[in-house]
């Protein structure tokens, strides 16, 4: 009896170990919040009021009384939420095509666009969850298709909101060590690579409709219909879609988004775009404004004046009630209506936006 009662002592004591282990990160995970000169430049945006920021199209939040329901719809159905077979990784080498454009899809929305001679890397996540807990929250659904360490010199990290699935504090650091690379941020977000290590100097924030040129490319943040906070606090940095302009070519980066009228008037002011990426997963009845459905990111591309569409934000982290596989079927399904031309690549295959691939399914052969 005395031994069992040692033993159960020992497992739990154990237990809490690991969990003071585990939750040791979380108040840096959390983030920094704008203070001085910082705190000043958010507080005078056009975009915060009442103490946070907020969208031109105000956007609905889930209400308290569908928690329940929506906790028993996810204990349910689980397992058509992720594929039945491995996710097919490319493994493919930057090029040094300097009049080119290239974009590489790593999973979710980190992507490596190669635009006429300079790179930029898009809401870099590579950690296994994306969460603040690195034994809790959704992990991925498949592992990154190049080591970070493994990336060629970028010029700019590009970061939509604050968001874990967008801005994973690991990541930052390890791209803040092995890269010279500026970050480029909407308001506020500055704060949190700050606290992370990140040299104030290396840190460019934006507000809407603000520019900065880094190696000749012009990154302008345009708005987006969203929300952003790592904490129990909401709406204290922006968040944002960005236009990425080189000398010849263009790209558009939706960010995460609900669909508005604010997307025409980016395509007449900063279109056409030789590419879009935009985001077609994580959606659901309950939240309509602040992610897109399939049919919403076709949309928002002919809206932007965009080329060639590749969707983000689907395939890696199950952030929501739908099937794995229906954000590209519907996807494919509407630009075909449309007359869209899209290309859905497999995490890591680097797409030549003036040659690319046919698409043809391959994520329907794994679920």
């Amino acid at each position: 009896m005395a031994k069992r009662t040692r033993t159960r002592t020992v497992m739990a004591l154990a237990l809490a170990a690991a969990a003071v282990w585990a939750a040791r990160d979380v108040p840096a995970q959390i983030g920094g919040r704008a203070g001085g000169a910082r705190r000043t430049r958010v507080e005078s945006s056009p975009q915060f009021a009442g103490g946070k920021f907020r969208n031109t199209v105000p956007a609905t939040e889930v209400v308290a009384a569908s928690v329940p329901r929506l906790a028993v719809a996810a204990a349910t159905g689980r397992e058509a939420r992720r594929p039945r077979l491995p996710v097919p990784l490319v493994t493919a080498a930057p090029g040094g095509d300097a009049d080119g454009l290239h974009i590489t899809w790593y999973g979710h929305s980190s992507a490596l666009i190669e635009i006429e001679g300079r790179r930029v890397l898009l809401d870099p996540v590579w950690s296994d969850r994306c969460s603040p807990s690195r034994l809790a929250g959704p992990r991925r659904l498949h592992e990154p298709p190049v080591p970070l360490r493994e990336l060629p010199p970028i010029d700019a990290v590009l970061i939509s909101h604050d968001h874990y699935d967008h801005l994973d504090m690991v990541t930052i650091q390890n791209l803040a060590d092995l890269q010279a690379a500026r970050f480029l941020v909407p308001l506020g977000v500055g704060a949190h690579l700050e606290r992370w290590g990140v040299p104030a100097g290396r840190i460019v924030e934006l507000d809407w409709n603000e520019r900065a040129t880094v190696g000749g490319i012009e990154f302008v943040a345009t708005p987006a219909r969203h929300f952003s906070g790592r904490g129990l606090t909401r709406d204290e940095t922006l968040w944002a879609s960005w236009v990425i302009n080189g000398p010849n070519r263009k790209v558009f980066y939706s960010g995460d988004t609900g669909y508005f009228p604010g997307f025409a008037e980016i395509g007449a002011e900063h279109g056409p775009f030789d590419a879009t990426l935009v985001q077609i997963g994580a959606y659901g009845e309950d939240w309509p404004d602040i992610h897109m459905t399939p049919e919403d990111g076709v949309a928002t591309h002919v809206d932007v004046r965009g080329g060639l569409m590749i969707p983000v934000h689907w395939a890696t982290f199950n952030l929501a009630l739908h099937d794995w596989a229906e954000p590209a079927d519907r996807t494919w399904r509407e630009a075909k209506a449309r007359d869209v031309k899209l290309a859905v690549p497999r995490p890591g295959e680097r797409v030549d936006v003036d040659n690319p691939p046919s698409v043809d399914g391959w994520w329907q052969q794994i679920v």
